[in-house]
């Protein structure tokens, strides 16, 4: 790819943070009284806002949307944020685009009080030039807002970017802000779901990925 900004969502891209969150939101359910057993219907939060989340996925209503993310943190900030790790090979592609003069940089819905640290715990804060979240409200938290937040934090323009994501919030963000979108299958979305969100590439693994953005 001719693009020299890479851009990289955090949860089900460079780390496995599935176990984590399943267990904050778990944790949070279970103060209204909601029993989850399905994992795979607990994994639908990674990617869009908590807030959208417990509001779409179970019918809270604003206000307790927001007391449930607030719950949520109670376990996430102790237990949550390092129930997860680095997928195989991520890394060494960080090492070899860095090699090969690309700007990489995160671009998470995550907010950046839980963001940096658990780059910092993995050792990947290194490789990049410029991480941008969300604030600790989430109030900027969707794919579109952060996107722009991080090309303006960075100084790339749209035709220069590609954002590397595995949900279509990601697609959806890139394609909202004219950038590039590489859709990824060892994350936490599926080829339908990148396909419908119209990604322009898709990658199966780590090793594909590497390939696509180094030719």
């Amino acid at each position: 790819m001719k693009q020299n900004y890479i851009f990289f969502d955090l949860d089900g891209t460079l780390t496995e943070s599935g176990p984590g969150i399943v267990n904050s939101v778990r944790y949070a359910l279970k103060r209204w009284g909601i029993e989850e057993p399905s994992d795979a219907a607990l994994l639908r939060f990674i990617g869009p806002p908590l807030v959208y989340s417990f509001s779409t996925f179970y019918g809270f209503s604003q206000e307790d949307a927001v007391k449930a993310m607030s719950v949520y943190r109670e376990y996430y900030a102790v237990h949550g944020i390092f129930e997860n790790g680095v997928y195989e090979g991520i890394p060494e592609l960080l090492g070899a685009l860095k090699d090969a003069g690309k700007h990489l940089c995160v671009a998470t819905g995550k907010p950046e009080k839980f963001m940096f640290p658990i780059l910092k715990r993995y050792d990947l804060l290194q490789y990049f030039d410029f991480c941008g979240g969300s604030d600790e409200a989430e109030t900027h938290a969707d794919k579109t807002t952060v996107i722009r937040y991080v090309m303006d934090g960075c100084g790339a323009r749209a035709d220069d970017v590609v954002m590397v994501g595995d949900r279509h919030h990601d697609i959806d963000g890139a394609k909202a802000n004219g950038v590039t979108s590489a859709g990824i299958l060892y994350g936490y979305g599926d080829r339908a779901e990148l396909e419908a969100a119209g990604a322009d590439y898709i990658a199966e693994t780590v090793d594909d990925l590497k390939r696509l953005l180094l030719g």
